[in-house]
């Protein structure tokens, strides 16, 4: 499977993988690429395959089939000063004090003591825990925790960040603050790949996605390859009146027949015009229709269906 055919090298390449735990095959061979300096998002509902995928690439668990590399080999843990990796589980040794633990992870990053030392100091002021500095860990708020396992995670600048669920326990100022953290690395030359059921986040950062289910790639390529995948445009209207049944479009989010609105995903062949036609013929008040481009939460919501478990365990 390939996604607008670049011909560049990537960083992480995935072909052809398969993963089976006893008689259950979770992943059906997945193949991606992640090319050098963009934002790649990893979307799936619970059990898809995501947490998984990147244990495998990052030699957590062996793969039954299939080649997952990271700048055309396999990982080694050698090489991890390279990479930084937010799991979705965190790991801080919790009854120890922030600082003393942000210094100890940038010595195994490669860091001095002096140096790791006075980046914590200056990011934990950036993200507002200044006064935590001398704090337990346990004695901070999950979010705040949050804030210190992202900053163990970019503190050796890495040219590959792996984000799964970054903006978790975050409230949307602190989820603002994260996204213009991966921004700035980003902008850096650092490539990233965020995985996250927050599509805002996936429509602002990322360059390309996939979206998996059942272990199966359902849509790659760039935002807008894939908003054409699932046929681009969604026609929004404000009505009065009953919506007629049609061969025209499909009617999601449909609220009341009094000062209602709905989304009608337009069907093969149909037209804006027809569909307004169709509208006025059967009585319907039409006070507003305008046309926008289908959004990443409306087909998160067509490949997945009524999942509405969105963290995978």
């Amino acid at each position: 499977m390939t996604a607008g055919g670049s011909a560049k090298e990537p960083l992480v390449h995935i072909e052809n993988f398969r993963m089976d735990f006893g008689d259950t095959t979770v992943i059906k061979d997945l193949s991606f690429d992640v090319y050098a300096g963009e934002t790649f998002g990893f979307l799936g509902s619970n059990g898809s395959g995501k947490t998984t995928t990147l244990r495998a690439l990052l030699g957590i668990y062996q793969p039954t089939a299939g080649t997952l590399h990271i700048a055309g080999k396999v990982f080694e843990p050698r090489d991890g000063a390279r990479l930084g990796y937010l799991p979705e589980e965190r790991g801080l040794y919790k009854k120890e004090r922030v600082l003393d633990v942000m210094v100890y992870f940038g010595r195994l990053k490669g860091l001095s003591k002096a140096a790791a030392r006075n980046w914590s100091l200056e990011y934990l002021e950036r993200v507002q825990l200044a006064d935590k500095a001398a704090v337990n860990i346990d004695k901070l708020s999950g979010g705040q925790q949050q804030k210190i396992q992202l900053g163990v995670t970019i503190m050796n600048n890495p040219e590959l960040l792996i984000l799964d669920e970054p903006t978790k326990g975050f409230d949307p100022v602190n989820r603002r603050l994260l996204m213009d953290i991966i921004e700035e690395h980003k902008r850096a030359g650092a490539t990233v790949i965020m995985v996250t059921h927050q599509m805002e986040e996936v429509e602002r950062l990322c360059d390309r996605v996939i979206l998996l289910k059942d272990g199966t790639a359902k849509a790659y390529g760039t935002i807008s390859a894939v908003q054409e995948q699932f046929g681009g445009t969604v026609y929004r209207v404000a009505y009065d009146g009953d919506l007629p049944p049609s061969t025209l479009y499909r009617a999601t989010g449909v609220t009341s027949t009094s000062n209602g609105t709905a989304d009608l995903v337009p069907l093969q062949g149909a037209t804006e015009a027809a569909v307004v036609r169709e509208l006025i013929r059967a009585g319907v008040e039409v006070k507003r229709f305008t046309t926008e481009r289908v959004s990443l939460e409306e087909i998160f919501i067509r490949v997945y269906g009524d999942q509405n478990t969105l963290t995978e365990a």
